[in-house]
């Protein structure tokens, strides 16, 4: 139970395959997931944080869905219509993952559906209108299932007034397993040849850049930790990874967006997506004030976060893939984890 009274549940999705998603009402947060280990046990990939308590202090927004909207948002300000909004700044000067009181804090519902695919649970929460600043009464809702070896997202949400949308998960992997070092030595594969550069506040500059002769080329298999330490602007500006790749897209239809392998267990990771962009965060600002569901501590670069989203700053550039949704419209979205053990 939260401090304000509000009853948080724990969730269990589990296949026969050995996989197991353990995630809480708090902020739709993926807490742990299991996977079979090379010695017929099985290992939790996924950084989590062992009590309520945690999570409510927690700054790196561990596992939750985060929105309304997902990144960063320029001086915490756009205008819509003709109509300027000015947002929660919670990082100054911009607005991050919505704000002050993001989707994250939200308590999300149980609900009963039987319009959503394969076996799973659906989470729902209401955002009202003027909600740090965004403008519409907003119904989110979050569909999660695990078949054999895949973790699928399903996002929906309406509004009844004009606004800007982007929900993702923010769960952080390492393949290794939780608490178990840095992810430097994952073998990292991004399916983008290009990528929106960072300025000094971390906003996209509004370019779409080549990735070509950058530490950002990720188009063959690279290790995370071969160029992360570089002294490259665009990676001095973020303390590491914390970058927009465009992904090539024909529609909405789900394809892969990138694939992580740990080199000494075999266990790799493919995120599959219909999203236009993945955030691809090596997790710059964890400290060791993080203490993991195994109760180790995570210190910087202990997991790295795939961002599946819209762009950053899309609500103030308009070549960017519009986050606009309006009232009559359903935002849908898609992203699956596909993760597999040695051998398969």
């Amino acid at each position: 139970m939260t401090p304000d009274g509000r009853v948080v549940e724990r969730l269990t999705l589990s296949a026969d395959t050995g996989f197991t998603a353990r995630i809480l009402t708090l902020g739709g947060i993926l807490q742990e997931f299991w996977m079979p280990g090379t010695d017929g046990g099985t290992v939790n990939v996924a950084l989590g944080c062992r009590t309520l308590g945690d999570y409510l202090e927690d700054l790196g927004h561990l596992g939750a869905i985060v929105g309304r909207y997902a990144n960063r948002i320029a001086g915490g300000r756009f205008v819509l219509d003709g109509v300027e909004h000015h947002l929660s700044l919670n990082e100054p000067p911009n607005t991050l993952h919505g704000g002050d009181r993001g989707f994250d804090t939200y308590v999300w519902e149980l609900i009963e559906t039987d319009e959503d695919p394969g076996p799973g649970f659906t989470l729902a929460m209401m955002s009202p209108d003027g909600d740090q600043g965004f403008p519409g009464e907003l119904e989110a809702r979050v569909r999660y299932t695990l078949v054999d070896n895949e973790l699928r997202i399903d996002y929906h949400a309406t509004v009844d007034k004009p606004t800007v949308v982007n929900l993702t998960s923010h769960a952080y992997w390492n393949l290794r397993g939780e608490g178990s070092g840095t992810i430097e030595d994952h073998v990292l594969q991004i399916d983008a040849g290009s990528f929106t550069p960072i300025d000094e506040t971390m906003i996209p500059t509004g370019d779409v850049a080549d990735v070509a002769g950058t530490p950002l080329d990720f188009r063959e298999p690279v290790s995370v930790g071969a160029h992360l330490h570089d002294r490259d602007e665009q990676l001095l500006r973020a303390g590491g990874y914390d970058h927009n790749f465009v992904l090539a897209r024909d529609g909405s239809s789900v394809r892969r967006a990138a694939r992580v392998v740990e080199p000494r267990s075999g266990r790799s990771l493919e995120v599959l997506t219909s999203m236009p962009g993945v955030q691809v965060y090596t997790g710059n600002q964890l400290t060791e004030a993080t203490i993991g569901t195994s109760g180790r501590t995570y210190d910087k670069h202990a997991g790295i976060a795939l961002e599946t989203q819209q762009f950053p700053d899309a609500p103030n550039r308009p070549a960017f893939p519009s986050p606009v949704l309006r009232p009559g419209e359903t935002l849908h979205s898609t992203t699956i984890y596909r993760l597999a053990p040695r051998g398969r």
